[in-house]
C-alpha cells in the first residue's frame, strides 16, 4: 500500500547562479557571461529576472530558480549564502555559471566540487557557502597567446565583433547544459558537455 504523497520524494529544488557585475557598463563584457546564460535560460523558459532578494535578481520556475547577483562579482557569495539560508537550498543543488580566463574561448567546463581556480567570484562562494563542493559551469573567454597583457582589464572589456559568434553560440550551449544538469544530472552532462 502506498501511502499519498506529501511532497518528501520530489526532486530537490535547485538554484542556477550566474555571476556577473550590475550595470550598463558590464552589460556585454568578458566578465558577465554568466549573467548572458542565465537570461538565456530565463527566455527559454519565459520567466521574468524580476524579483530582487538577497540582492539578487530572481526568476522562479518550476523545478529551477534563476538568479543573477548584484553584490558585484567579488561578493557573489554574499548572494549564495542569503539564497540557501533564505530558500534551504543544498550547496550541490547550486550550479554557478561563470566567465574562465583559463578555457579557450567557447570551451565548457563542468565540475561538481574543487578549488575556485583563481576565479574571484567563485572563490567568494566556496568561502561564504564554507565548501568547495558546489557544481560549478566555466565558460572559456580565454585570449590568444599575447593577446591580453592584463587579465582584469580584459575580463572587463566587451568581446570584439569576430568574437559575438562564438560566444552566442557558447552561451546557447552553456544553456543546454544547465538543463541537461536540471534533467540528467552532472555525469551525463560532463561526459556531453566537457570536450
Amino acid at each position: 500500500m502506498t501511502s499519498p504523497s506529501n511532497g518528501a520524494d520530489q526532486a530537490p529544488r535547485r538554484l542556477i547562479l550566474g555571476l556577473g557585475n550590475p550595470g550598463d557598463r558590464y552589460r556585454h563584457t568578458r566578465h558577465n557571461v554568466g549573467f548572458e546564460v542565465v537570461g538565456e535560460l530565463a527566455r527559454r523558459r519565459s520567466l521574468r529576472l524580476d524579483k530582487l532578494e538577497c540582492n539578487t535578481l530572481l526568476a522562479e520556475g518550476s523545478d529551477v530558480t534563476l538568479g543573477m547577483p548584484q553584490t558585484y562579482m567579488n561578493r557573489s557569495g554574499y548572494a549564495a549564502r542569503c539564497l540557501v539560508e533564505r530558500n534551504d537550498f543544498d550547496p550541490g543543488d547550486i550550479l554557478v555559471v561563470f566567465d574562465e580566463v583559463n578555457l579557450p574561448l567557447g570551451r565548457l567546463r563542468l565540475r561538481t566540487q574543487g578549488s575556485p581556480g583563481g576565479h574571484r567570484g567563485m572563490e567568494s562562494v566556496v568561502r561564504s557557502l564554507n565548501t568547495d563542493r558546489v557544481p560549478r559551469l566555466r565558460l572559456g573567454i580565454g585570449p590568444e597567446a599575447g593577446e591580453a597583457d592584463d587579465l582584469v582589464e580584459f575580463v572587463l572589456e566587451p568581446f570584439d565583433a569576430a568574437e559575438r559568434a562564438p560566444v552566442e553560440e557558447m552561451i546557447e550551449r552553456a544553456a543546454d547544459a544547465c538543463e541537461s544538469w536540471l534533467e540528467f544530472g552532472p555525469e551525463q552532462t560532463m561526459n556531453r558537455f566537457n570536450n
